[in-house]
């Protein structure tokens, strides 16, 4: 089945089973919600009528008096009325009065005086200082012929002396829950109506930018040229820059090819060093130009492995989703340590190191949570970088500082500073600049390195000149 119809069949489905449930637990609802409506008005009628009649009741002239009269006339007044639409045109109530022993003293119908209703529950639970009421079927027969009583006490003080009960049909309510049901399946038919036009609209949407999509990829597949069609912050213009970019990654060539070559020719040098030195120590020679050589071989045979360790390291940080370590570190304490660590390298190249913390009070001033170890190798890189370009007699000058809810490590020397060519090309691996006074470079993946630890720590590290010369390297990591 095409994709376009599954998903507008899975909306159609998904809206129009809760469209349907709800429909029904509404129209369930409606009869039940109207019968206690009325239920509701016939308990006020009923005291009423009730506190009417307690005077003719407790004289004994309740078949006579004047509630009976008032009430035989009530039933002669024509009533005229529209309620939402429904015409009404008489009175649906009956009213009987039974004495203290359940005798029906008087029926507004005539019918039933001088019965024994003392057995019906709105009258034995009322006589018993409760809340009585029944729906009883006039018609045994008939399930539509229910009719409601409703009873309330007649009081002698705080003796009951009778009871009155206000009976109606339930018949009567029925024109109105017809007409709720009607309306609350129509407009849940316009409901799902309506779903179903902003489902195909949704679905036709998505299937011209899927068809739009799949066009591209299959340009892509055939090796021409084609443009992303797809612009914006959605899914499927997301979905499309990521097939360019991985387009673009793979016929990038040059990019895995300079890789690879870098890489050999790091090595190579180093390796043609040590072999060089090798075959010189199978000669005969003085004693110093041995050592000379030896201490040749030891010097290349380091870098090959500071290479080989740091880039075992950038590749298992590389690899990582996530910091699998989390856990406080402070900041200052840290540099602390780091400062007094590479103080005899620093001092060894005539720079002084100077360590500055400005990152506030409190118990979690100037802490952040990663892994403390990755904290300490990408800072200590920094320092690296900076003291391997101070000139002798100046000073390297590390600052913590707070800015906002972040913490920034600036470490700031007064070298040469970076040649604009070389600014946007510092964080690629195996990139390196010359050292001063005729030094070897470095191995190109200590910048690189802290980049990954502050991206997994949801920060940032940057490279720039200072204004006043040199070079300023700040890394800048989330407060806990």
């Amino acid at each position: 089945m095409h994709i376009g119809l599954r998903i507008f069949f899975g909306f159609f489905l998904i809206v129009g089973l809760a469209t349907v449930l709800t429909l029904r637990v509404f129209v369930q609802e409606v009869k039940p919600g109207v019968r206690q409506a009325m239920e509701d008005t016939l308990i006020d009628t009923a005291h009423v009528l009730a506190a009417l009649a307690a005077d003719d009741l407790k004289a004994g002239r309740i078949a006579d008096g004047d509630f009976a009269r008032h009430m035989a006339a009530l039933r002669e007044v024509p009533v005229n009325a529209e309620v939402s639409g429904l015409h009404k045109d008489s009175i649906g109530y009956r009213v009987y009065v039974t004495d203290a022993s359940g005798i029906v003293r008087f029926d507004s119908t005539g019918t039933d005086v001088g019965r024994d209703y003392s057995r019906w529950n709105d009258v034995y639970l009322t006589l018993r200082g409760k809340y009585g009421a029944r729906s009883t079927r006039a018609d045994p027969a008939d399930e539509a012929s229910t009719v409601m009583h409703v009873a309330a006490p007649v009081r002698d003080g705080e003796r009951i002396v009778g009871v009155l009960t206000v009976a109606k049909p339930n018949a009567a309510m029925t024109p109105f829950i017809a007409r709720s049901q009607r309306k609350i399946l129509l407009y849940g038919g316009l409901l799902i109506g309506t779903a179903c036009v902003i489902g195909l609209a949704c679905t036709l949407w998505l299937m011209h930018g899927l068809s739009r999509l799949r066009g591209y990829a299959r340009a892509v597949a055939a090796g021409e040229r084609a443009e992303m069609p797809l612009r914006g912050a959605g899914e499927l213009a997301e979905l499309g820059r990521a097939v360019q970019g991985m387009r673009e990654r793979l016929e990038d060539k040059q990019y895995v090819e300079h890789y690879i070559h870098t890489l050999t020719h790091e090595m190579k040098s180093p390796l043609a060093a040590i072999g060089g030195a090798a075959e010189l120590l199978q000669e005969e020679m003085p004693a110093a130009d041995r050592q000379r050589f030896v201490a040749n071989i030891r010097t290349q045979s380091g870098r090959l492995e500071t290479m080989i360790r740091k880039l075992l390291a950038l590749a298992e940080v590389e690899q990582r989703q996530r910091l699998e370590v989390r856990e406080p570190v402070a900041l200052a304490p840290l540099l602390a340590q780091l400062c007094a660590e590479l103080e005899p390298r620093a001092r060894q190249r005539g720079v002084a190191l100077q360590c500055e913390a400005e990152a506030g009070s409190g118990p979690a001033a100037g802490h952040v949570a990663g892994d403390p170890f990755l904290l300490r190798q990408a800072i200590a890189n920094l320092l690296d970088n900076a003291i391997d370009f101070a000139p002798p007699g100046t000073a390297v000058t590390v600052r913590l500082q707070r800015r906002g809810d972040a913490l920034a490590i600036a470490v700031a020397d007064h070298g040469p500073g970076i040649p604009d060519y070389a600014l946007p090309r510092v964080f690629e691996r195996f990139y390196s600049l010359p050292r001063p006074h005729g030094a070897d470079k470095s191995t190109g993946l200590g910048l690189c390195f802290a980049r990954e630890v502050a991206t997994l720590h949801h920060g940032g590290v940057t490279l720039a000149n200072r204004p006043g010369g040199g070079a300023l390297a700040e890394l800048v990591l989330p407060a806990a």
